[in-house]
């Protein structure tokens, strides 16, 4: 049966020396002069996050859980390592890409900007070395934002933490559920994913 793993969660550790402090439209302008390689790096409270060198597990479960959310949503509701925005009070310094998301219109209607966070129903992230960053740092990036829910599909753990219920930047519900158990996404509840069938398998 599921798990409540409801808990507060370490503070994110913060180094004593001062670090710069990036915002969105300065990571645009490096990127469009190319000195930024911005493909593989991802702004999380004005730090450029390193997101290369995912591995097979990683890309294998990300394959797997695109091909249930299309199945439940239709491929035009389904982004793959995306960028969304997030509130705004932290759009300035933030802008996540989730391994998956999934939107209320379809990502056509998204020519030019990221999808506002009010049309994001639905986040995942897949961990493995992550596990931490994802659990304090990134759930409450998206609870702020009001995103109803989050996925985080733990690889070493091969469990999947599911976040329902964000209030004043926290997620009051956050249920684990093991290898054998099924959950189906609140805006999709006629759905069910088999945790199992969103993991590698077993080295």
């Amino acid at each position: 049966m599921s798990v409540s793993i409801l808990e507060t969660p370490p503070s994110a550790p913060r180094s004593a020396p001062p670090r710069k402090i990036w915002t969105r439209g300065e990571c645009e302008r490096l990127r469009d002069t190319g000195v930024l390689d911005y493909e593989h790096l991802e702004l999380i409270d004005g730090e450029l996050i390193q997101t290369m060198g995912k591995g097979r597990p990683h890309s294998y479960s990300i394959l797997l859980l695109r091909e249930f959310l299309v199945a439940a949503f239709g491929a035009l509701f389904v982004q793959q390592e995306t960028p969304i925005d997030v509130s705004p009070i932290d759009n300035p310094v933030n802008e996540p890409e989730p391994d998956l998301a999934v939107i209320s219109c379809p990502y056509t209607h998204y020519p030019t900007g990221n999808p506002p966070a009010s049309d994001v129903r639905l986040v995942v992230e897949i961990s493995h070395t992550t596990l931490t960053f994802d659990r304090t740092v990134k759930a409450q990036l998206y609870a702020r934002a009001g995103i109803p829910e989050y996925w985080i599909v733990d690889l070493e753990g091969r469990r999947l933490l599911v976040h329902r219920e964000p209030r004043e930047g926290q997620y009051r519900s956050v249920l684990a559920f093991g290898g054998d158990e099924h959950v189906s996404p609140l805006a999709a509840p006629g759905s069910g994913l088999a945790v199992k069938d969103a993991l590698p398998p077993k080295q």
